[in-house]
C-alpha cells in the first residue's frame, strides 16, 4: 500500500525523498524507482520529509517507529506532519497524535477502506481524524490519493470507523462463505448461486470482489486473513469497552483466528471459504452431486 501511495504522489508531480522498510532491500529498490533516498534510520526520514506517511501492520510496530528509544520518527520533528494510514486501534493513534504535538508537529489519521490496486490509481477511499487545522493541511496531498474522502472527527474517530467497516466486512465474508460452501455441499451450480445472491438480499460487496475467488480457490492477497483477525480484534475491544456483545462478530474472528493458526493467515480474507466448503481444510467431501439447477 506504501509503496503504491509513493509512485501514485510522484505522478501527481510530489517529491518523494525518502522511504523506509524493515526489509531493507525493498526500500533500497523503491528507492531507486522513485528517485528517492533510502535512509537506514527513521530520523532521517523525518529530516527528509515535511509530510510523513506511516502504513504498518500493527500497534506494535507503529509504537516502535514512534518511540524506539534508539531511532524513532520524533527525532527533529517540529513544523513536520504525519499522516498515519494503518489500521490501529484508536488508542495507539491517539497516543501518537499527543506524543507528535508535544515535539512540536501535527499527526492525522487516513484510514483507507480500499486495497493496492486503489492505492496505486489514487482512487483510495479514505477516512480521515485529527485535529481541524492539521486535516486541512493534509487535504491537497490526499485529495491525490483518493477518489473518495470523508472527515470523520477528532483524533481516533477515524480508527474507529476503519474498525467498523472491517468489522462488518469480515462478517460478510464469512457468511459469504458459509453461504457458497452450504450451496456446493447441496450440489448447486456456484456461478448460478452468485447470480442469485447478486439479485437478491444476498448481494453485497464482498460478493462482488471475493465470491469468485471462492468459488476458484483463488487468494492471492490484497486484505490478509491475518490483518482481517486482528481488525475484528480491535472491533470487539471497542465494543467490550462500551459494554456490547456482539456475537457475529466474535464467531468471524474465530474464524479469521483458525486460518492463522492452520496457517493460513497470508491468504486473502476470501480464503475463510477453505474452512467452510466441503473437501477444503477436512470439510467432509460432498458423496453425491445433486443436478446443478434451482
Amino acid at each position: 500500500m506504501g509503496a503504491n501511495m509513493a509512485r501514485r504522489l510522484r505522478e501527481r508531480g510530489y517529491r518523494v525523498a525518502a522511504v523506509y522498510d524493515a526489509d531493507r532491500a525493498r526500500a533500497a529498490e523503491l528507492a531507486r524507482e522513485l528517485g528517492a533516498a533510502a535512509p537506514a534510520t527513521l530520523a532521517e526520514v523525518t529530516a527528509a520529509a515535511d509530510v510523513i506517511f506511516t502504513v504498518v501492520t500493527n500497534d506494535a510496530a507503529m509504537r516502535r517507529i514512534f518511540f524506539a528509544a534508539h531511532d524513532n520518527l520524533l527525532r527533529g520533528v517540529r513544523g513536520k506532519l504525519f499522516v498515519n494510514c494503518a489500521t490501529l486501534t484508536p488508542a495507539v493513534h491517539r497516543e501518537t497524535g499527543r506524543a507528535a504535538r508535544r515535539a512540536g508537529a501535527e499527526a492525522i489519521e487516513a484510514c483507507m477502506a480500499s486495497s493496492i490496486p486503489q492505492a496505486r490509481a489514487g482512487t483510495l477511499y479514505l477516512m480521515v481524524g485529527g485535529r481541524p487545522a492539521a486535516v486541512q493541511r493534509a487535504l491537497p496531498v490526499l485529495r491525490e490519493l483518493s477518489a473518495q474522502l470523508r472527515v470523520v472527527g477528532p483524533a481516533g474517530s477515524a480508527a474507529e470507523m476503519k474498525a467498523l467497516v472491517n468489522m462488518v466486512m469480515n462478517i460478510n465474508t464469512a457468511g459469504l462463505a458459509e453461504g457458497l460452501g452450504l450451496a456446493a455441499a447441496l450440489g448447486h451450480d456456484l456461478a448460478l448461486v452468485r447470480e442469485i445472491f447478486s439479485q437478491t438480499g444476498a448481494a453485497s460487496r464482498v460478493l462482488q470482489t471475493d465470491g469468485e475467488d471462492m468459488q476458484r480457490r483463488d487468494h492471492a492477497c490484497f486484505f490478509s486473513a491475518e490483518h482481517a483477525a486482528k481488525d475484528s480484534g480491535i472491533a470487539l475491544g471497542l465494543a467490550r469497552a462500551a459494554g456490547l456483545r456482539l456475537p457475529l462478530a466474535a464467531a468471524t474472528l474465530r474464524q479469521y483466528r483458525r486460518m492463522v493458526a492452520a496457517g493460513l493467515g497470508q491468504l486473502d480474507k476470501s480464503g475463510v471459504a477453505e474452512l467452510t466448503f466441503p473437501g477444503r481444510s477436512g470439510q467432509p467431501k460432498k458423496k453425491k452431486a445433486k443436478t446443478k439447477s434451482f
